[in-house]
């Protein structure tokens, strides 16, 4: 299978748009300006070629003919995303804790995987890791 060099998505169903746009504006994720950006959705880039789009829960339950998860009491999923040190690690579930998200659970420290996570306003699970590429590490 052949991949385009489009934006593979993650679609997540939130609230109120306006709420979780400014949650992880303030995370510092960058908007997509190639999606919608309206009371219904939002598009973040969140790597190379990947983003995440929330979506209003009216518009998410147009796009499946299941039931959304209640993140209250179930989790689909973690979306583990890697960046380049430990402190940015600490800085992203810091912030992300400082807007109204809750934690996920303690730092982890494995020697050369370092992990910490969130849960954002709207019940999803954040996995925020760093892989130090010295294999001499202890």
């Amino acid at each position: 299978m052949a991949l385009t060099s489009a934006f593979t998505s993650i679609n997540l169903p939130v609230k109120t748009v306006e709420q979780s746009k400014a949650f992880f504006t303030g995370l510092g994720f960058q908007l997509n300006p190639q999606f919608p950006n309206n009371e219904n959705s939002v598009a973040f880039v969140i790597g190379d070629n990947l983003q995440v789009m929330l979506i209003s829960h009216a518009v998410f339950n147009t796009l499946t003919e299941k039931e959304s998860v209640d993140t209250s009491k179930y989790a689909q999923m973690t979306i583990a995303l890697a960046f380049e040190s430990r402190e940015k690690v600490d800085e992203i579930v810091k912030t992300a804790i400082s807007l109204g998200g809750k934690l996920h659970a303690e730092p982890e420290d494995h020697g050369l995987v370092y992990h910490w996570g969130f849960v954002d306003l709207d019940g999803h699970l954040w996995a925020i890791n760093y892989m130090s590429t010295d294999a001499t590490q202890d």
